[in-house]
């Protein structure tokens, strides 16, 4: 889980882990309002019906593997991280179908002279 946490969400989990941090004290109502505020974040209340190419699904169901979770989790994923600006793209293994190759790109090639 660490390997996945950018360098603030590591330097906050060794805050957490050293003591540092500390709660503040809220009163019901708000911890109360809190909750609530968590809750429906994590809500998932909406379906939501896309038409993909077949190319693509099979190259977002591939990245999915990769990232050991499932591919309708993955897209949900993408697009929190898109509307909250937070998208940073990092390049698969794999090349894409749209690409024209379905070959696996070995991490040890190198570029072509």
């Amino acid at each position: 889980m660490k390997d996945k946490l950018d360098q603030y969400e590591r330097d906050i989990l060794a805050a957490y882990e050293q003591g540092e941090l500390k709660s503040i004290v809220t009163t019901v109502s708000d911890l109360e309002k809190y909750r609530h505020v968590a809750r429906e974040t994590l809500l998932k209340n909406r379906r939501v019906n896309i038409r993909l190419s077949n190319a693509d699904l099979m190259d977002i169901q591939e990245r999915a593997l990769e990232e050991g979770i499932p591919y309708q989790t993955l897209i949900a994923s993408i697009l929190h991280k898109y509307i909250s600006g937070r998208l940073v793209e990092s390049p698969s293994r794999l090349a894409t179908r749209a690409s024209g190759t379905i070959k696996k790109q070995r991490e040890t090639d190198e570029p072509p002279a």
